[in-house]
């Protein structure tokens, strides 16, 4: 290894880090280790959409800031009833000066859901790669590296985090939401001809022309977004990867917000969007 290298305090995942480990480990250890290297210039868009998150959202926000990769994290209130929006300003306030977390904030008047949001978010990114981010902490941020690794290496233009491949942690809930999870994913999977096996993730990661393109045409205002954008990139061919990822999931106690009702507009939005764009 040069010197100059063991010398140098490198920020994992940069080229000098890679060049690190594949003179250490060589490079088909290093791939079979999921390491690479992401380009310096690349920056990553992280889409948070907020509603009564207060418990959570600066502990997420601080997991997020703590990947290692220059990223722009964009919040959005969804009017939120309880003190998030406050929190949002004391992030944003904080974050002046950081360009390698930049924090950006934007606030709903009325609560529109989730997928309202999200398009709000995705019209104001700016970063290279775009990936959806819930505001509790069901989904553990520092598996970026893994899920972005697909369009860095431009095997695929959208990668799905899916929590049913099985080689994660998966904490054991409720029974019946899994019946309903993978139900709707099947269903999906049958309008669109995809083999998903988890249409519903959180954590959805975009190159950013695939967000350009399919923001004006998203019109899905609450959960309808999962099965509404999955139908839409499937009829447009991009590739599609999945990972697996961890999963912590929540209880309605603690602020879980889906509920049944949400089910039966996905299966109205698998058909729809199925069917027609």
């Amino acid at each position: 290894m040069p010197e100059e290298l063991q010398n140098k305090n490198v920020r994992p995942w940069s080229t000098e880090w890679y060049e690190i480990q594949k003179q250490t480990l060589g490079e088909s250890a290093c791939r079979q280790l999921g390491f690479y290297a992401i380009p310096d210039d690349m920056r990553l868009s992280v889409v948070i959409p907020v509603y009564n998150e207060e418990k959570t959202l600066r502990n997420l926000v601080d997991r997020v800031r703590e990947v290692p990769i220059r990223k722009e994290l964009i919040l959005v209130n969804d009017c939120s009833r309880d003190l998030s929006r406050e929190i949002m300003e004391e992030l944003q306030a904080e974050s002046e000066g950081d360009d390698f977390n930049r924090i950006r904030t934007f606030h709903h008047d009325v609560n529109q859901g989730k997928g309202a949001a999200l398009r709000t978010g995705f019209s104001n990114v700016a970063g290279n790669i775009v990936i959806i981010q819930d505001a509790d902490l069901e989904y553990d941020p520092s598996e970026y590296p893994r899920l972005l690794r697909p369009i860095v290496e431009n095997k695929a233009d959208v990668v799905y985090g899916s929590r049913f491949l099985g080689d994660q942690a998966h904490r054991v809930l409720y029974y019946w939401h899994s019946v309903g999870n993978q139900f709707l994913t099947f269903l999906s999977n049958c309008f669109t001809n995809l083999n998903l096996t988890d249409m519903e993730t959180c954590y959805k990661v975009f190159r950013r022309e695939v967000v350009d393109e399919l923001t004006p045409k998203l019109v899905q205002n609450r959960f309808g977004f999962e099965p509404e954008i999955t139908a839409r990139m499937a009829r447009r061919r991009y590739r599609i990867y999945e990972m697996s990822v961890s999963y912590s999931g929540r209880t309605y106690a603690d602020g879980k917000h889906i509920g049944w009702k949400d089910g039966f507009k996905a299966i109205w939005c698998i058909v729809r969007f199925g069917l027609a764009d």
